[in-house]
C-alpha cells in the first residue's frame, strides 16, 4: 500500500513538473493606481466607489525571450481605465474589464512588439478587456535603488520604494498587485500621470500610497 501511495505521489509530481511553464523572461515591474492600496477604513470607504478606475502598469525586461523572440532590455507600459475601481473585486464588488493603451518600446521590432503585448495580456489575466491603442514610444525606465521612474510623451510614473505604516484609522493593505508579480512590495507614488487621448480620460494623482513594485517572471 505504501509503495502504491508513493507511486501515485511520484506520478503527480511528474505531471506537475511537466505541466509547469518554464520561465523564459525576468525583469522589473511597477504600478500605480488612482486609489490607495494601504489606508484606513475611513479612506477606503470614501474611495472604493469613486476612485481607483485608472492605473499605470510598467514592465522592464532584464533578459529573456518569448517564442524565440529576444526581449532583453525592452520595456512596455499599459495605461488602464475602467468603469469602476480596478480592485473592487478584492473588497467584495464586481470588476469590469479595463480598456488599455499600450506603449511598446520604440526600439522593438514588429516581432518584439507582438511578444511584449502578448506577455502583458497574459500576465494581466482578465484585467484587460480591450486594447484601444498600441503605440511605439521611447520609454524611459530607471531604477536608482530608492525610486523607479517610467515615462513616455504620454505618461509619467515615479514610485518611491518606501511606505509609512501609520497605526491610525485602521490602516491596512486592501489590494494586491494587478498582475502576476514574484516579489511585490508597496510603495508611494510621487507621480502618476496620464495625458494621452486614447482612453478618453486623463489623470494626475501623485503622493499616494497606491503603488507596488517588484520582480516578474514569464
Amino acid at each position: 500500500m505504501k509503495k502504491l501511495a508513493l507511486s501515485f505521489a511520484l506520478s503527480a509530481l511528474t505531471f506537475a513538473t511537466l505541466g509547469a511553464k518554464p520561465v523564459t523572461v525576468t525583469g522589473t515591474y511597477v504600478e500605480a493606481r488612482t486609489a490607495e492600496v494601504f489606508a484606513g477604513a475611513c479612506i477606503m470607504n470614501g474611495e472604493a466607489a469613486t476612485t481607483g478606475r485608472e492605473a499605470l502598469l510598467a514592465w522592464k525586461v532584464d533578459r529573456g525571450q518569448v517564442g524565440g523572440v529576444n526581449l532583453d532590455g525592452l520595456a512596455v507600459v499599459a495605461a488602464l481605465a475602467a468603469d469602476n475601481n480596478l480592485g473592487i473585486h478584492e473588497i467584495g464588488g464586481e470588476s469590469t474589464p479595463a480598456r488599455a493603451a499600450i506603449y511598446v518600446d520604440a526600439r522593438a521590432n514588429a516581432a518584439q512588439r507582438k511578444a511584449l503585448v502578448a506577455m502583458v495580456r497574459s500576465l494581466s489575466g482578465g484585467l484587460i478587456g480591450s486594447v484601444v491603442q498600441e503605440t511605439a514610444a521611447p520609454i524611459q525606465f530607471a531604477d536608482n535603488g530608492h525610486q523607479i521612474t517610467v515615462s513616455t510623451d504620454a505618461l509619467k510614473l515615479a514610485v518611491a520604494k518606501h511606505l509609512e505604516h501609520e497605526a491610525r484609522c485602521g490602516n491596512k493593505q486592501w489590494f494586491n498587485p494587478m498582475t502576476r508579480v514574484d516579489h511585490a512590495e508597496m510603495g508611494t507614488n510621487d507621480e502618476n500621470e496620464f495625458r494621452g487621448a486614447a482612453l478618453c480620460t486623463k489623470w494626475s494623482d501623485p503622493n499616494k500610497r497606491s503603488s507596488f513594485f517588484g520582480t516578474f517572471s514569464y
